[in-house]
């Protein structure tokens, strides 16, 4: 690589959007810009009309991801001072399975005046859980048909998946199903946007509506057999997916024009922000068990194996890196759970620096809590969206430092929990890779991942890893780089911060988690009923 050549990551999130500008010899981050959605997470009231939202409702503003991409891209250009014809490529990252319906244009049709006021022609962001009971549903006719796609998703389909956004939108608004001519995974609606192309990827086929390239969709007889009149299930997805690292296109001279970027840039088909991370943090071995951990966490391991087991989102032939199968798990609420505590409980949205400092003052088991990170329901391994958050333990004495701590605990233990379920079945994890904001900011999050799963925690020292891995894809998809594993070789961080875990901690956490485990089994199986009954009265109260 004799020129230099750069490349820019485009990573969406859940409340803002960041560009990036990669030096494609040295994989450093030579600028970055971030900027926030103008209308955030949508949960309460339809913008458009003032309409209250359902509970479990969560849309997003496309027009607010067209705004990072024109203020975010100049930015990084201008920052970096690089001549803007030697930026080659470009990748984008999106959070998943966030999806929308469009016009056969490309247009979402939120933004058109007709549809505007109806709720269900927003796009419905990957925390939008009101679609549970029809995940329900296909998971118990799939049990019942013995579907044996339903293995790879670990015996369980999620609300947060393609299908039952979908067929929520086909229940509840025929007309803004009839009138959509695509639904279309976020990620793939800003490359559309970016280059005037159609072109949907396998990744997200695979992992979020239950395709494969060996057999396809699941039949039709099984969706009709779910929801009779359902018999066209693949008509807004499409039937061609092309592999990670492809190139969509050229960029549009519209778009060229508002970012500064030369119209012969190469943009990589979409992708999901965890996925790119794990290239972003040079992971490309079995072993490693690569956490993402922002406002929820996704957790991603490849193998060059298949293994079917419970409990997972999904185990998909090239859906991380070309060559493996990769391994997706996760928790829903991270970010967002503390969030809640530091501006709902606690009422002071700057104490974040303050609860830190006083919880790791704290000795393991000194809280005498245990608590559930299932505000936002689980994603693994119960795959149970209307579970909700649990705090055990407390008395008059409990302190908000203490809950505090408790919560960051509930965080490790719901990993090692999902840790302990692939070593349950054969995969074996050897150490941790960490990124994201809680793991650039909370060196206690990280020291409590260490110590509860007696593991190594890596941190690396590079900025905005989820752009950078998009990034990464974008100069694959320019020619920079022969595939993805050339690049992850050629710009694998140097710098890491390593946690070795305290044996004494761990004896302790040992302890607790087995308490943890017993209370896990309890309210999230056996007695799951309680849980459920309780956010069934909410929502009654609340009027839907």
């Amino acid at each position: 690589m004799s020129d230099p050549s750069y490349a820019v990551g485009l990573d969406f999130g859940t409340e803002s959007g960041r560009a990036v500008l990669l030096d494609c010899r040295s994989g450093d981050v030579l600028a970055s810009s971030a900027v926030r959605y103008p209308s955030a997470v949508i949960d309460r009231t339809l913008p458009s009309s003032g309409e209250e939202l359902p509970g479990d409702w969560a849309l997003q503003d496309p027009d607010d991801w067209v705004t990072v991409i024109e203020r975010a891209v100049p930015q990084v250009l201008e920052e970096a001072g690089v001549p803007a014809e030697a930026v080659v490529g470009l990748g984008i990252d999106f959070t998943s399975c966030t999806v929308l319906p469009v016009t056969s244009e490309g247009v979402p049709l939120c933004t058109l005046e007709e549809w505007r006021d109806r709720r269900h022609a927003w796009p419905k962001l990957w925390k939008h859980h009101a679609a549970q009971p029809v995940a329900d549903r296909l998971t118990e006719v799939a049990l019942e048909r013995e579907e044996g796609f339903l293995s790879r998703y670990g015996g369980r389909i999620s609300s947060e998946w393609y299908f039952p956004k979908l067929i929520e939108v086909w229940l509840e608004d025929r007309e803004v199903y009839d009138a959509c001519a695509a639904f279309i995974e976020a990620t793939d609606w800003v490359v559309w946007w970016l280059t005037g192309t159609e072109c949907r990827q396998t990744a997200t086929a695979g992992f979020k509506a239950m395709w494969s390239p060996e057999d396809g969709l699941p039949s039709t007889e099984y969706f009709e057999a779910a929801y009779p009149g359902f018999d066209q299930p693949g008509e807004k997805l499409g039937e061609r997916f092309v592999p990670l690292g492809s190139k969509a296109g050229p960029l549009r001279a519209e778009v060229a024009k508002k970012t500064g970027l030369p119209e012969t840039t190469a943009v990589a088909v979409g992708n999901v922000d965890a996925w790119v991370s794990v290239p972003g943090v040079g992971v490309e071995d079995p072993g490693t068990f690569v956490i993402v951990i922002g406002t929820s966490i996704c957790d991603m391991i490849v193998h060059p194996e298949e293994t079917r087991l419970p409990g997972i989102t999904g185990v998909v032939k090239d859906g991380i890196l070309p060559g493996q199968y990769g391994y997706e798990a996760g928790q829903a609420a991270v970010g967002d759970m503390l969030a809640w505590f530091v501006e709902q409980v606690a009422q002071d949205p700057g104490s974040y620096g303050e609860l830190e400092k006083g919880a790791a003052a704290l000795q393991p088991g000194e809280t005498g809590l245990v608590a559930f990170d299932w505000w936002n329901g689980n994603r693994t391994i119960l795959g149970d969206a209307d579970v909700t958050g649990a705090i055990l333990g407390l008395t008059l004495q409990s302190t908000r430092e203490q809950i505090y701590r408790a919560l960051l605990e509930s965080i490790a233990f719901g990993s090692r929990r999902i840790m302990d379920n692939f070593e349950e079945h054969g995969l074996v994890l050897s150490e941790i890779v960490a990124c994201g904001g809680i793991a650039e900011r909370s060196p206690l999050m990280m020291q409590l991942l260490a110590d509860t799963s007696g593991r190594r925690v890596h941190v690396p020292e590079v900025q905005e890893i989820p752009a950078r891995g998009a990034a990464l894809f974008g100069a694959v998809a320019a020619g920079v780089y022969d595939d993805i594993a050339s690049a992850i070789t050629a710009t694998r961080p140097e710098r890491v911060r390593t946690y070795e875990p305290d044996l004494e901690a761990k004896r302790t956490y040992d302890r607790v988690y087995e308490i943890y485990r017993t209370l896990y089994d309890y309210l999230g199986r056996s007695e799951v009923r309680l849980l459920h009954e309780l956010k069934r009265i909410r929502v009654e109260r609340r009027g839907g």
